[in-house]
């Protein structure tokens, strides 16, 4: 039986509510994140600074349920019709010139001895956390705009590539064994992608009906799609962030043509109401404050991360949208691209957990990661405001 800290778990949901409120009443004045707000209120309560909240396997699981909607979200968002051809083609160049410039920065770094796992480092700084700017992205207007197709393509991108670099290469496994397991997953995806897209065209009326009574089946079926996902990856060894992408991807094409404001209504309510931001919360009560605060060098390391975000995803945007976008549009989009969290937040901990990384230079990234999702956006907003 596991033991439920009832308590924590109350800390942790006002901790949500809090940092919802909070950014509600600074609307207008001020525009900051409100996954940064659940951020620094979980390394306030977490058992570094207030300890009055610890991480239980209780909170783990739904933690990382929240990652696994996050990622299902992002992957809801990415419409295979709308980013391919020139915005997908480039989006892919701009990765591949990151991760290029990421590996080239974490070789020097390592040379000078500031860093272990260099191959960690440079995976890490090649993300980015299209599904944190997503909520961002939604209530300023960008997400359905030419702009915003651009930056989903060149975010799907940046945590599609990681994700399967993590899968492929970061794993203990022997590459040629990963992907064997990679290529079932996507197999076994695919033939639940075609069922659900089959059996949704037949039945599409029915589950309309459903959202307005309190069956809610629509709703359901996307909970079982994640969570089944999420559990197969898991048992295949792959990580859960690829399930709930995958997720997100099938879901995208189950809907179609169809209408679904509502139905994306309820979705976002389950997602960004409650699981989501457990996950940011509980992420912020793991944060290795003390090994950050005890390590000159990483103290060091942390803004030379955040520039090197910026420097590794900003710079490719700046060359390659050069004939795509306007000088305000194109820093938008760098400052937006540079913005990482989440993925930053895992490979970290699977380096951690290998004992590949030193906990001091995890924390380095982990608090440039909250600082770019903290800086990178509202600059972002105020130049697509100044260009509007």
């Amino acid at each position: 039986m596991t033991t439920v800290d009832a308590a924590s778990f109350l800390v942790i949901v006002l901790c949500a509510t809090g940092a919802a409120a909070f950014t509600a009443a600074v609307a207008g004045r001020l525009v900051v994140p409100v996954v940064v707000v659940e951020l620094v209120l979980g390394i306030l309560v977490g058992p570094q600074v207030l300890k009055i909240a610890v991480v239980d396997h209780f909170t783990d699981f739904f933690a990382n349920v929240g990652l696994g909607m996050l990622f299902f979200f992002a992957g809801y968002e990415i419409e295979i019709d709308r980013i391919k051809g020139v915005a997908l083609k480039l989006a892919g160049l701009g990765w591949v010139a990151s991760l290029l410039l990421a590996h080239a920065a974490a070789l020097v770094l390592w040379l000078l001895g500031a860093i272990d796992a260099p191959v960690y480092v440079a995976c890490a700084m090649s993300t980015t956390a299209i599904g944190t700017l997503l909520p961002i992205l939604r209530d300023s207007g960008d997400l359905r705009s030419p702009f915003g197709t651009k930056l989903l393509a060149a975010g799907a991108v940046g945590e599609f590539g990681p994700i399967m670099l993590m899968t492929v290469f970061l794993s203990t496994e022997a590459p040629a064994h990963q992907v064997a397991i990679l290529l079932a997953f996507v197999a076994v995806s695919l033939i639940v992608g075609y069922v659900a897209v089959r059996s949704a065209g037949r039945g599409w009326a029915v589950l309309d009906r459903t959202l307005h009574s309190s069956s809610q089946l629509a709703v359901r079926l996307v909970v079982v799609m994640v969570l089944a996902l999420i559990a197969l990856a898991a048992e295949m060894g792959l990580d859960l962030l690829l399930g709930g992408f995958m997720a997100g991807l099938i879901f995208r094409q189950v809907v179609g043509e169809h209408q679904v404001e509502v139905l994306e209504s309820k979705l976002t309510a389950v997602g960004y109401g409650f699981l989501i931001p457990f996950f940011f919360v509980v992420s912020g009560m793991r944060f290795d404050l003390d090994a950050l605060l005890g390590s000159a060098t990483a103290l060091l390391l942390l803004p030379l991360f955040l520039a090197l975000f910026l420097l590794v995803r900003g710079l490719p945007a700046m060359v390659l949208y050069r004939r795509q976008l306007d000088g305000r549009a194109r820093q938008a989009l760098a400052l937006y691209t540079s913005t990482q969290l989440p993925l930053v937040v895992a490979i970290t901990a699977l380096a951690v957990d290998a004992g590949s990384m030193d906990p001091a230079t995890a924390a380095s990234l982990v608090g440039a990661g909250i600082l770019s999702t903290l800086c990178f956006p509202v600059l972002a907003l105020r130049l697509r405001a100044a260009a509007a």
